[in-house]
């Protein structure tokens, strides 16, 4: 045992200080001091996109372990890391900076994984580039895919998105084809012929910054002169088309859920009519021949027994229309004014199926038709809807579609020789037949010359029309189950030459 021994030079306060220091010494407590625990942490560093490892990115922990910078392979270990819960840092030059917290236990190794994104930049976008088609290109189809780049030094990892919009000449109305895409092509459908359209990319970076691209244009190809138009059913959806003779230029001119059909080109060619249910009721439409332009016309419906918007025709002069309304027969203009009853059909009985010939004075050539389909009549009018004239009586088996030839000396009709009469309208062998408005020369064309049906058996001859030098007719061949579906076909004035011209089509027109 060792004795500290303590000398003042003045005894009373030397006294005081040493009995301090021992109380002092009697209130002391011993104080334990509690070990530090470390395990082992491993931080791997990966990049957000493309989750390739990032080096030399720089780590630092809370509580503080040191500073670290990952290697080539994206990690950095950390050996004394103490116990409990530790958040990680990340930061690099570029990239946004990433946190992560793992929990440590004593002697263990630990790993936590980190993606870091590259920070979006505050700079606008360099604009889009190399359009195709070429600007100014001309004689386009009215499909066309539109497409750009990405301006030169900008990359994937740039996140570019785009809009684009599309504006047709002469019109203020704008089409957006694209919103917000990654997608660096586009579909233009729908387009008018012989049109200029203009179309603009806007490029959009991460940090939604926008740059608007220069103003592109190019033009579509003259309107095909196709002279058949004709109805066609797909997926249960009635439609109009237009094509030439060979169907290389087939252009659907209606898109819509409900039924437009039985098409018919104005004698100047320009304006197609045609009968839509879209209101509920069948109504005459016209458009341009482009399928631009549709316009209804009709207020009176265009129905009747069995007529579901079949019984109109244009005026030769391609001005009125006259249209079959239940049991009267009216004539309008084609703007849709100057409505006018013309006739009204005999009691019990409707009007359908019409023409109009500007030849011999002027004649209307119109069908009757009673509750049943077989119960059918062709009838000689004036033009002012007087004086009616029967031409062809109620005979057995199915009357139909009657037409005036070029000058209006004859017409064209089907009746079913078979001499079915069914009450669902259904015929089993409906034939072609020609004959003068005097009721001479009645001539069967697909029996023709040589006595015998040049048509397979079991189908019909149906809907005729003259073609327009008149020395063919234009009609629909069916099957009599009328399951299968339509095919339109031509022939010469003697039933020879029979021609298919356009498969799934009904109620043609040639003009």
């Amino acid at each position: 045992m060792r004795i500290l021994l303590l000398f003042f030079r003045q005894p009373q306060i030397g006294a005081f200080l040493v009995f301090t220091w021992l109380l002092g010494l009697g209130a002391c407590e011993p104080v334990q001091v509690e070990p530090a625990y470390y395990g082992t942490l491993t931080v791997t560093v990966l990049d957000g996109s493309t989750s390739q490892p990032l080096a030399n990115v720089a780590i630092s922990t809370t509580p503080a372990t040191g500073s670290f910078v990952t290697d080539a392979k994206g990690q950095v270990v950390i050996s004394q890391v103490p116990t409990g819960t530790v958040s990680i840092a990340a930061r690099r030059a570029t990239y946004e900076a990433a946190t992560g917290t793992a929990t440590i236990t004593e002697g263990q190794a630990q790993s936590v994984v980190l993606l870091l994104n590259k920070a979006a930049s505050t700079a606008a976008p360099a604009a889009a580039v190399r359009p195709t088609p070429a600007v100014g290109a001309t004689g386009l189809p009215t499909t066309v895919q539109l497409a750009w780049r990405t301006a030169a030094g900008a990359s994937a990892s740039d996140s570019l998105r785009y809009d684009v919009v599309l504006f047709e000449s002469n019109n203020l109305n704008q089409r957006t084809l694209l919103t917000n895409s990654k997608d660096s092509t586009v579909t233009a459908s729908g387009l008018l012929y012989n049109a200029t359209y203009y179309w603009q990319v806007t490029t959009r970076n991460a940090a939604k910054v926008t740059t608007r691209g220069p103003i592109w244009s190019f033009q579509t190809a003259a309107l095909p002169d196709n002279r058949y138009l004709y109805a066609r059913s797909v997926s249960g959806n009635t439609d109009i088309y237009s094509s030439d003779a060979q169907g290389t230029s087939v252009l659907r001119l209606t898109n819509a859920a409900t039924v437009e059909t039985n098409p018919q080109l104005s004698p100047n060619r320009e304006l197609i009519a045609y009968a839509s249910n879209a209101s509920g009721q069948y109504q005459l439409y016209t458009m341009n021949r482009d399928g631009s332009g549709q316009r209804r016309i009709t207020t009176l419906s265009a129905e009747g027994y069995n007529n579901e918007g079949v019984g109109y025709r244009w005026s030769p002069d391609g001005g009125q229309l006259i249209y079959a309304h239940y049991d009267q027969l009216y004539r309008i203009n084609r703007d849709g004014t100057g409505l006018v009853l013309l006739a009204t059909a005999p009691t019990g009985r409707h009007f359908r199926e019409c023409d109009w010939t500007i030849q011999n004075g002027g004649h209307l050539l119109v069908q009757t038709m009673g509750v049943n389909p077989y119960d059918s009549e062709i009838y000689l009018y004036d033009v002012d809807g007087s004086s009616p004239v029967q031409l062809v009586g109620n005979l057995p088996g199915r009357v139909d579609s009657p037409s005036f030839n070029a000058d209006g000396t004859s017409f064209v009709y089907t009746h079913d020789v078979a001499g079915f009469n069914s009450a669902t309208g259904r015929q089993l062998d409906a034939h072609l037949f020609i004959q003068a408005i005097n009721g001479s020369s009645l001539v069967d064309i697909t029996v023709g010359a040589t006595g015998t049906s040049v048509k397979p058996a079991g189908t019909n001859d149906l809907t005729p029309r003259y073609s327009p030098t008149g020395f063919q007719l234009i009609f629909v061949n069916r099957d009599n189950d009328d399951i299968a579906a339509p095919e339109v076909w031509t022939c010469d004035l003697n039933g020879r030459n029979r021609t298919r011209l356009f498969a799934n089509a009904f109620l043609p027109d040639y003009k």
